[in-house]
Formats: C-alpha cells, sequence, structure tokens
C-alpha cells in the first residue's frame, strides 16, 4: 500500500517546508527584485561563483510549481523597455515567508554540524 500525502494548508509558511535546493535559489534571486527566466539563472549562477548552472526546462518547472503554491507571481518590470516577451516573476509576502523560515532552518543546521565537529574534534580525519 502506497502512502498517501495528507492535503496541506498551501496558506501555511511551514507546510512548504524544506524547500527544495532549487526552489530555495529561486526564490533568493527574486528577493531583491522582479527577474526573468535569464536573469534567474544569471544570479543562481553568481551567487554560487558557478556551482549551480541552471538549465531552462528545470528553472521552468520550478518556476511554475512556486507560482501555483503562490510563492511566485508574474510582473511586469516596471520602467522597463525590455523585450515586451519576456516574463517577469517576484516574490510574494508568503514566498519571502517560506525563504526566511528556509533560512532559518538551513541556519539552525550548519549550526548544530558546527556543534557536532565541536565535541568530536577529529572525526573524519
Amino acid at each position: 500500500m502506497t502512502p498517501t500525502r495528507k492535503p496541506t494548508n498551501l496558506d501555511d509558511p511551514q507546510a512548504h517546508l524544506p524547500l527544495t535546493n532549487l526552489a530555495f535559489h529561486i526564490l533568493l534571486a527574486l528577493a531583491d527584485e522582479p527577474r526573468h527566466g535569464y536573469g534567474i539563472i544569471l544570479d543562481v549562477e553568481e551567487r554560487t561563483q558557478g556551482a549551480m548552472r541552471l538549465r531552462s526546462g528545470t528553472l521552468y518547472t520550478a518556476i511554475q510549481r512556486l507560482l501555483q503554491d503562490g510563492l511566485l507571481e508574474e510582473t511586469r518590470k516596471k520602467g522597463s523597455e525590455d523585450d515586451q516577451r519576456r516574463r517577469y516573476y517576484q516574490i510574494t509576502k508568503l514566498g519571502k515567508q517560506v525563504a526566511q523560515l528556509e533560512a532559518s532552518r538551513l541556519a539552525t543546521m550548519l549550526h548544530t554540524a558546527r556543534q557536532r565537529a565541536l565535541i568530536h574534534p577529529g572525526k573524519g580525519s
């Protein structure tokens, strides 16, 4: 018997956690300003110093999921004479809350990992 996923309240930021690495990077890319898909790709690549390189198919699949979950919304870039065909995305209030909770969750994990390394010096060397 396959376990069924319980329905969640998507208005509750906790219901979206944990985020995938990809979803978190997309939300981070949109935290300060709206961007189009290629702008998100460039931001993620720059921020990760090339360690994460997104392909457009992967990006747009993830964006569709984030739009459905209410973490992103499509917008128009104000004052832009950019190509009218480009779609811009911005983080929603819920998306910002989810990103903040995920950052806090990751910080707690990092803190715990550092504590463990101090408790067990030399382990793994």
